[in-house]
């Protein structure tokens, strides 16, 4: 588990935590999501005890992140691989400082590479891996000893295909087996595909929590038909009851869009709101 009490963190004149609380349980996947400079990556640095807050309280399966090293998998958002060094040289690597040994470590890294498709690039240098295959080998590094805390910071950034669908189909089996998973990401359609609960950061602190249900539940979406000689379009709670108001008439109808809200307008509702709240 991981849990995020009260955090407040400065950088000079700069507040990049402002009271941020978050809790992760066994088995769940947060998707973390907000604006750049909302503190998504300020947290993460915590969790994985590299930076300590002035303020607030973090733990680690009740623990403090610095005595919890072993529990954790981190996977930064900027790729921070060996060049001279193979994929499987650098999974013996992160796998044996966790403890792992022998037939165990082996077993391990050939599921892995499995999981992420990299079994034919193990032995290949990272440094002449494509940024898709990089980024499996990132995550196969945070993955290899089984945490139970997994930091995922944007790690689809700039993926292809493939590799996206690697790391959610891996990220998904990781919270099935138990782990708490904490995911940063601006391609919001990930976390539909990961199931994954929603917190939403906005200076530093968490505005919403819920599930994409709950927290879709509240907006508006849109109603567009395109008639002969116009276009409307309406916001509306009922798209239903809506679109049977325009299509009373009879009128001739050219085509129609029902489009529900997305993950997209749940920020910039959110955001609003926070900014008002605070005027």
């Amino acid at each position: 588990m991981l849990e995020a009490i009260d955090l407040v963190k400065n950088y000079g004149t700069l507040r990049a935590l402002d009271g941020f609380s978050l809790r992760v349980e066994p088995g769940e996947i947060v998707g973390l999501v907000g604006h750049n400079g909302a503190g998504k990556s300020t947290f993460i640095s915590m969790a994985a005890s590299l930076a300590r807050p002035d303020s607030g309280r973090i733990m680690i399966e009740g623990r403090p992140p610095g005595k919890a090293r072993d529990r954790v998998g981190v996977a930064p958002q900027h790729i921070a691989l060996y060049p001279s060094v193979t994929v499987r040289e650098h999974l013996r690597l992160f796998g044996g400082l966790s403890g792992l040994r022998r037939g165990g470590l082996r077993s391990e890294i050939d599921d892995l590479a499995a999981a992420l498709r990299l079994t034919a690039f193990l032995d290949r240098r990272a440094g002449v891996l494509s940024g898709g295959q990089q980024r499996r080998t990132q995550a196969a590094c945070a993955l290899i000893h089984r945490p139970s805390v997994l930091l995922m910071d944007e790690p689809t950034a700039g993926a292809d295909p493939e590799t996206r669908q690697a790391l959610l189909d891996t990220v998904k089996q990781r919270a099935t087996d138990g782990a708490a998973v904490l995911y940063t990401t601006h391609y919001l359609p990930e976390l539909t595909d990961l199931r994954a609960t929603i917190a939403v950061a906005r200076a530093g602190r968490v505005i919403a929590r819920g599930t994409a249900e709950d927290l879709l539940g509240r907006l508006p979406g849109e109603v567009v038909v395109a008639f002969d000689d116009e276009q409307v379009r309406i916001s509306t709670a009922d798209p239903t009851a809506t679109l049977v108001s325009l299509l009373h008439d009879g009128r001739p109808v050219r085509g129609v869009e029902v489009r529900n809200p997305s993950l997209d307008d749940l920020y910039r509702s959110l955001a609003v709101t926070d900014v008002h709240s605070n005027s």
